[in-house]
């Protein structure tokens, strides 16, 4: 059975919104996008690369699918490494409001009852990565369908915004499996999140 992993920028305070452009997620007034970037090396590309290639599929929430879908398959030259695999790969969209078929090749909207369709996928062959979509982790996290988190931890802080965990007063524990430091200062980590 394969896993359900999320793939996940984060600051210091545990923010997610809007890691790659200034003008990506504004909702709550957020002024902050675009703050990853100043932190991307080697070290992060190639995290970054071998997390896309090892995915069987991807599970994306509308507006991570919507932003995706209007970049990734017009991609620059440069950006082909990345493209390429986002462009490829099965995306599974949980979405109220969008319908099939899709317009960006080889996307689905998963229909159902979310832990159904999920575990359904999971049960094929390889691994399922959620990329972003803090609203859709939320809910497969209380699920209790995520079976590990790939993390990029960068050295800043931006003081609010929309995060992975929720303030949901559950507890869950991890165990880290590895980490390692790029030359910038983050911190790569990867935790296996246990059930039970």
């Amino acid at each position: 059975m394969g896993k359900l992993i999320l793939d996940e920028w984060l600051t210091l305070d545990g923010v997610a919104q809007a890691p790659g452009e200034p003008e990506e997620d504004t909702t709550g007034g957020f002024a902050h996008g675009g703050w990853h970037m100043g932190y991307v090396d080697d070290d992060f590309m190639k995290w970054m690369k071998d997390n896309l290639n090892s995915a069987s599929g991807f599970i994306l929430g509308r507006r991570t699918y919507e932003g995706f879908a209007s970049h990734w398959p017009n991609a620059s030259e440069e950006e082909q490494p990345v493209a390429e695999p986002l462009n490829k790969t099965p995306k599974y969209v949980v979405t109220r409001t969008l319908t099939d078929p899709l317009e960006w090749e080889n996307s689905f909207v998963l229909e159902g009852d979310l832990s159904k369709s999920v575990n359904a996928l999971k049960g094929k062959d390889g691994d399922l990565h959620v990329i972003g979509s803090t609203a859709l982790v939320h809910s497969l996290l209380e699920h209790d369908l995520v079976d590990e988190l790939r993390a990029i931890i960068d050295p800043v802080v931006v003081g609010g915004g929309k995060r992975v965990f929720a303030d949901d007063g559950v507890r869950r524990s991890m165990h880290l499996v590895e980490a390692t430091t790029t030359t910038k200062g983050s911190i790569i980590a990867r935790y296996d999140i246990d059930h039970g």
